[in-house]
């Protein structure tokens, strides 16, 4: 067994050596002359070498000490060495350990893996409702009841779905939490059925084709910015999500093979999603490269020319043209576009679906159905522009500016959502 005069009068030479005390403790001597505390064994038949810190830090009464009690670990089935390592990682996260400090790690996680600003903003929006009554509070002491506290706060201005959107969130954020060893369960996830259960409202679309025909020549006389007014008329022709419109970058444009890509990131689905371009929605394009192309965004935000444009640009252009939220909405051009073109009946199904960027809700067909139905989706598209086109030139007139109520063929959107804060 070493004694302390061993230890002090060791000496440094060339190269590392050890000094013995027995039952696996021995104490190394670098050439740089620190003295470093190791415990060497077998665990699951492999041999392991603890470290148990450096001398004097660790006295050698110290050293003996925590050689006993990894012997105990060892005796009742841990590892030392994975023990210490778990040990780091709740030090790590022990000093953040409130609601909020979680909630902002987890959110800072998020932008990492490449959520839209969009929906950061959404998340920061609802959290800014919960951190009054939570956020100061360590997440594992925060009780079911105090959760539902928060989601009772929102529904109290009538926003059902925004507590049920809240309600996912904190789930997230508890999760996040259990792995982080912050806390030991989410909470969040028994007040499944305790909240009111919103009514489906969808997005309105004009589906008639007359209608149709009668909309397109009234955007044409559209006469508000330019920007909105070429998001306004390249939207029934892509019939793309608003919020993948308004955030379009020139990089993401091919004229030459006349394919719009659209990242991964910035789709509903998280997958990568391309859009053919027919001849009318080139000649768009071109036409207002000479207005944005200098820009990153095909349709800048004004005054914010680095942004992208308001997500309600769409919408308040309809507005301003009399078609009201019950007519039609941004949303609604897809909707059109899946009506009128399933019932011309000579498209696949499958090649409508992937042009509108749905995933498939059973996870078997989703597994079978990988086509891309690509060459007739080009042909679709294409086709599609021309039919438009038709219906505009074959309607009488324009719909007067000043009309706030109308006779159209109104349908919802199998994929619109229930209304609480404004979706993109």
């Amino acid at each position: 067994m070493l004694t302390q005069l061993q230890i002090t009068s060791a000496k440094p030479k060339a190269k590392p050596y050890n000094l013995t005390d027995g039952q696996g403790l021995f104490l190394v001597v670098q050439a740089t002359g620190s003295k470093l505390w190791r415990f060497r064994y077998r665990y699951g038949g492999l041999q392991k070498t603890l470290h148990l810190g450096p001398w004097p830090t660790i006295s050698l009464a110290d050293a003996r000490e925590k050689c006993r009690e990894a012997k105990k670990a060892i005796a009742t089935g841990l590892d030392p060495v994975l023990e210490k390592k778990r040990a780091k990682v709740t030090a790590k996260f022990s000093t953040a350990t409130t609601f909020k400090e979680v909630a902002l790690e987890w959110l800072a996680k998020c932008e990492r893996e490449g959520r839209t600003e969009t929906t950061i903003g959404k998340i920061r929006w609802l959290l800014g409702m919960a951190y009054p009554l939570i956020g100061s509070h360590p997440i594992n002491s925060i009780t079911p009841t105090e959760a539902l506290l928060v989601l009772r706060k929102v529904e109290a201005g009538g926003r059902f779905e925004s507590a049920r959107r809240m309600r996912s969130v904190l789930s997230r954020i508890f999760r996040y939490g259990i792995a982080t060893a912050r806390c030991d369960r989410d909470v969040a996830a028994d007040l499944r059925g305790a909240l009111t259960t919103p009514r489906t409202t969808h997005h309105a679309a004009i589906t008639d084709p007359r209608e149709v025909g009668i909309l397109l020549k009234t955007m044409d006389g559209y006469t508000g910015q330019a920007v909105t007014r070429m998001a306004l008329r390249l939207s029934p022709h892509l019939f793309v999500r608003p919020g993948e419109l308004r955030q379009a970058e020139w990089s993401e444009i091919d004229v030459e093979k006349a394919i719009w890509s659209i990242p991964a990131e910035r789709m509903k689905m998280r997958r990568p999603h391309r859009v053919p371009l027919s001849r009318q929605v080139l000649e768009m394009i071109a036409e207002l490269r000479e207005i944005t192309g200098h820009r990153q965004h095909l349709f800048p935000c004004m005054g914010r020319p680095r942004k992208p444009m308001s997500e309600n640009g769409v919408n308040q252009a309809l507005r301003r043209l009399g078609y009201e939220t019950g007519e039609m909405t941004a949303h609604g051009f897809r909707a059109m576009a899946a009506t009128l073109l399933n019932e011309m009946g000579r498209w696949h199904p499958d090649a409508i679906e992937r042009q509108l960027a749905h995933q498939d809700m059973s996870a078997v067909r989703r597994a079978y159905a990988r086509g891309e139905y690509w060459e007739e989706r080009v042909a679709m598209m294409q086709h599609w522009s021309d039919y438009l086109d038709g219906l505009r030139d074959a309607a009488d007139a324009p719909r007067p500016a000043k009309a706030t109520s109308g006779k159209s063929k109104v349908r919802r959107s199998r994929a619109g959502r229930p209304r609480g804060r404004p979706g993109r």
